[in-house]
């Protein structure tokens, strides 16, 4: 896969993420971006491990569908990490 599709896809999945995830996320474009492409690694990964696929960086619709999922793990633990225990 060529960078500039990697990149774009990583967009897309990032996008979809952000879209479905309830809650508002302050995140410009190129962190949407690198959210994409982390979650895009996730996906692939538990993919990999799930359909027992040798190349995880394959592009595939089962892909795109496990990096916005990724993306979505991603979200979720990063908002995990960024709260603070606010004690009255």
């Amino acid at each position: 896969m060529s960078l500039i599709a990697f990149l774009v896809v990583g967009l897309i999945a990032g996008l979809i993420a952000r879209a479905i995830y309830p809650g508002t996320q302050a995140m410009g474009l190129l962190a949407t971006m690198l959210l994409g492409i982390v979650g895009s690694f996730v996906g692939g990964l538990v993919s990999s491990l799930i359909y027992s696929r040798g190349n995880f960086l394959s592009l595939h619709p089962t892909g795109i569908l496990f990096s916005v999922i990724g993306s979505i793990v991603v979200l979720f633990l990063a908002g995990m990490g960024g709260r603070r225990a606010v004690r009255g």
